[in-house]
C-alpha cells in the first residue's frame, strides 16, 4: 500500500504517516502470511530436529534478515546466515567496497553455483532465500542450487514486485518459481511506501521492517515446534549482564553445540 503525504506545516507528519502505512502492512502480513510461515517453521523443525542446517542467504540489504535470524540473543543452533561479502559490504558506496561491484555481481549469471560449491549440504537441511525483488540472477540461482541439491527452499520476497517485474534471469525464472514456500514481505513494487511533494522517487522502505517481522515469527514458531517435539534448542543468551555467570555459561555452550552443528559442511 504507498501513501501520498500532502503538504502539511505540522512537525512529524511523515514521521506519522509513515508509521500508519507500516502498521497497516504489517497488519495485513498477520492476516495473509500466517499459514505459510507457519509451513516454512515445520520444515526449519523437522530439519533442525534430524541434525540438520537451515541456511539463510540475502545480498545487499537482505543480508541483515540474515543475520536477524542469527547469531542474534534469543537464537539458537540450527540456522546458518550464509553471508558473502562481496554482493553485502558495499557501505562506502563508491570506491573501495562500493555499490557499483555488488550491483554488478548479482545480475552475474553462474555466481550463484560458485558459493554453494564452498559447502557439502546434506539432506537434512534447508534454505531460505530473501530478496525484496526476487528477480537477480544471484538469487534465482541460488535457490535452484540448492533445489538440485535435494534442500527444499523459502523464499521471503515482495509478491508484488517480482510478479510485476520482468525476470533478469535468462531461464525467464524469478524466485517464486524456484520455492517450495514462499512469504511476501507484502512490500510494495520498489520498497517504498511514502509519497512527497517535491522528491520525484518514493521513500520509506519497508521490507526491513518486514523482513525482520517474518524472520523472528518464523523463529519463535520453530522454537515452539522444536520443544514441543521434545528437541529444546541451544539457545543464545543475552550476555550483556555484567557477573551473570549463567549467561557467560550458557555462550560457552551455544558456542560449543553450534561448532557441532556445522559438522558436515567442511567434510
Amino acid at each position: 500500500m504507498n501513501h501520498r503525504q500532502d503538504n502539511d506545516s505540522s512537525d512529524g507528519s511523515a514521521a506519522t504517516a509513515y508509521f500508519d502505512s507500516i502498521l497497516e502492512v504489517l497488519k495485513r502480513l498477520k492476516d495473509t502470511q500466517l499459514e505459510a510461515i507457519v509451513e516454512a517453521a515445520k520444515i526449519c523443525a523437522d530439519r533442525i530436529a534430524s541434525g540438520g542446517l537451515v541456511f539463510l542467504f540475502g545480498s545487499g540489504h537482505s543480508r541483515m534478515m540474515a543475520e536477524e535470524m542469527t547469531p542474534r540473543q534469543g537464537c539458537f543452533v540450527g540456522f546458518f546466515a550464509l553471508v558473502e561479502h562481496s554482493v553485502s559490504n558495499h557501505t562506502a558506496i563508491v570506491g573501495t567496497n562500493g555499490l557499483r561491484a555488488p550491483l554488478f555481481l548479482e545480475k552475474y549469471e553462474g555466481y550463484a553455483e560458485e558459493l554453494l560449491k564452498s559447502f557439502r549440504f546434506g539432506p537434512q537441511d534447508a534454505f531460505i532465500v530473501i530478496s525484496t525483488s526476487g528477480i537477480r540472477p544471484l538469487v534465482v540461482e541460488m535457490a535452484l542450487g540448492a533445489k538440485s541439491r535435494g534442500l527444499p527452499v523459502i523464499a521471503i520476497v515482495s509478491k508484488q514486485h517480482c510478479q510485476e517485474t520482468p525476470a533478469a534471469h535468462s531461464s525467464g525464472k524469478k524466485l517464486i518459481d524456484a520455492a517450495d514456500i514462499v512469504i511476501d514481505n507484502m512490500t510494495p513494487a520498489g520498497d517504498c511506501l511514502l509519497e512527497l511533494p517535491g522528491l520525484d522517487w518514493k521513500t520509506g522502505p519497508a521490507s526491513t521492517i518486514t523482513g525482520a517481522t517474518i524472520i523472528n515469527m518464523l523463529r519463535c514458531e520453530t522454537a515452539r515446534l522444536l520443544v514441543e517435539r521434545g528437541h529444546a534448542p541451544v539457545m543464545l543468551p543475552s550476555h550483556q549482564f555484567v557477573g551473570n555467570v549463567s549467561a557467560e555459561e550458557q555462550l560457552e555452550r551455544f558456542y560449543e553445540a553450534y561448532r557441532k552443528s556445522l559438522g558436515h559442511l567442511y567434510e
